[in-house]
């Protein structure tokens, strides 16, 4: 389990710095990468958005070291 739980904080980290970069540079890296509304770019977002959704059990954690 402690592997999948890296590999999902990885992807939220990763989908974290895309948007700090489209925030800050206003410049998509996925897109430019892989094409805009490519099957791989959907893939990666997919991803990335079941890692996070995933992560969100973490605050359970958090909350029942206490």
């Amino acid at each position: 389990m402690k592997v999948f739980n890296v590999i999902c904080l990885t992807l939220v980290i990763v989908g974290a710095i895309v948007w700090g970069i489209i925030g800050i540079f206003n410049f998509n890296l996925v897109d430019a990468l892989f094409g805009t509304g490519s099957a791989f770019s959907r893939i990666i977002y997919t991803l990335v958005g079941i890692a996070g959704l995933y992560l969100i059990s973490f605050y359970g954690l958090i909350c029942n070291e206490d």
